[in-house]
């Protein structure tokens, strides 16, 4: 298990358009992964489970995976994160 921890960068955080980045870059990788925010955590590869959390910019989310590519998956999308989503 890898977990790194980020702080969402944009200001309207993990709504629909992000949230579908962060999808389609969490099904890229075999591991499976998860997202995390004040203990609650959700698939990252779900849709309906990543907006559910409702992340807002200002937010520090966990970004874990478990797996053959688990580092990989959690710099990318630790590092999508942090480039806030081109917005």
């Amino acid at each position: 298990m890898y977990v790194k921890e980020v702080m969402v960068q944009n200001q309207v955080g993990l709504h629909a358009r992000p949230a579908t980045f962060f999808i389609q870059k969490a099904n890229e990788f075999k591991s499976s992964i998860w997202v995390e925010k004040e203990e609650r955590r959700v698939n990252a590869k779900s849709l309906l489970g990543v907006l559910s959390l409702g992340i807002v910019g200002g937010t520090t989310i966990k970004v874990m995976a478990d797996g053959a590519d688990e580092e990989v998956a959690v710099d990318s999308l630790i590092k999508l994160v942090q480039s806030g989503f081109s917005e």
